[in-house]
């Protein structure tokens, strides 16, 4: 039996607090902020483990508390890990009203123009190409990009994440020159990143699959095996980190090499999951 590790916290067991504790009529609510950086480390250790039931307590529960203490940068964090969690157990209804609450939240706080706008417009966009909403998807992609680009505070591994699966809704549209020139500006940015391998193994990938619906197995098979074999080379590069991270990229990766039968390949990545999966 595997036990969490370190120690019980408040959303293991507590209840959020008073729903009818308002306060008093014409006083402005002081904001009791939540504590983003734990949250986001507890999220860590659920995703790690897998535990998206748990991830998803742990999101509810900091939610309310964010509603209760009028911490609306702190429910902003939170409506995006909602958006993103139920993207990834294929909750559409959940994913577009954390959606819909992200957006508002934006507004209100008059972060439309800044990277926080960013982060939200390409999370959410990158939920609604999943979801197969690819028309509302490129326009929040294009909002995102103009945030992402004219200002400078902006990582070059947001960058990196918001060309690459832009190009994926790009792909879904049938534009293909315009995918591939954001799958090349993606390489581009995450060369040299911390742990930027990883990002660009998955780029790799995409556009294998990219150039395959495009121009057909055949004609694309040389370059297929080309970067199939760079993703590979890159997942296996020395150096990076066997966290909870890697596992995900490691078991979302294997299903396309086998598909274009680099089984052996797939094996690896698998095994090398399931080993981080279960030290964890």
């Amino acid at each position: 039996m595997s036990y969490d590790k370190g120690y019980l916290t408040p959303e293991d067991y507590a209840e959020p607090r008073c729903l009818l504790c308002d306060d008093p009529y014409g006083v402005t609510p002081k904001v009791k902020s939540v504590p983003q950086d734990r949250i986001i480390s507890k999220m860590n250790d659920y995703m790690s483990r897998r535990d998206y039931d748990g991830a998803e307590r742990h999101l509810k529960y900091w939610l309310e508390e964010a509603r209760l203490g009028h911490d609306q940068r702190g429910e902003l964090l939170i409506r995006n890990e909602l958006v993103g969690h139920y993207r990834k157990t294929a909750n559409k209804e959940g994913a577009f009203e954390s959606a819909k609450e992200a957006l508002r939240l934006v507004k209100e706080l008059d972060f439309e123009e800044n990277v926080s706008a960013g982060t939200t417009f390409t999370n959410i966009a990158t939920a609604y190409n999943a979801f197969g909403e690819n028309e509302k998807s490129i326009e929040l992609f294009e909002k995102a990009k103009k945030v992402y680009e004219e200002n400078e505070k902006t990582s070059p591994e947001l960058l990196g994440g918001l060309y690459n699966n832009m190009a994926l809704t790009l792909v879904a549209l049938g534009k293909y020159e315009e995918a591939f020139e954001l799958y090349d500006k993606a390489l581009k940015v995450m060369d040299g990143v911390e742990g930027g391998v990883l990002e660009q193994a998955i780029t790799y990938l995409n556009m294998a699959d990219a150039l395959v619906a495009w121009k057909g197995a055949e004609e694309a098979e040389n370059e297929v095996e080309q970067w199939l074999d760079k993703a590979y080379d890159l997942l296996l590069t020395d150096g990076v980190n066997p966290d909870g991270y890697y596992a995900f990229v490691c078991e979302k990766c294997a299903p396309v090499f086998s598909y274009y039968g680099y089984f052996l390949a797939s094996n690896e990545l698998n095994k090398r999951a399931a080993e981080i999966y279960e030290r964890d």
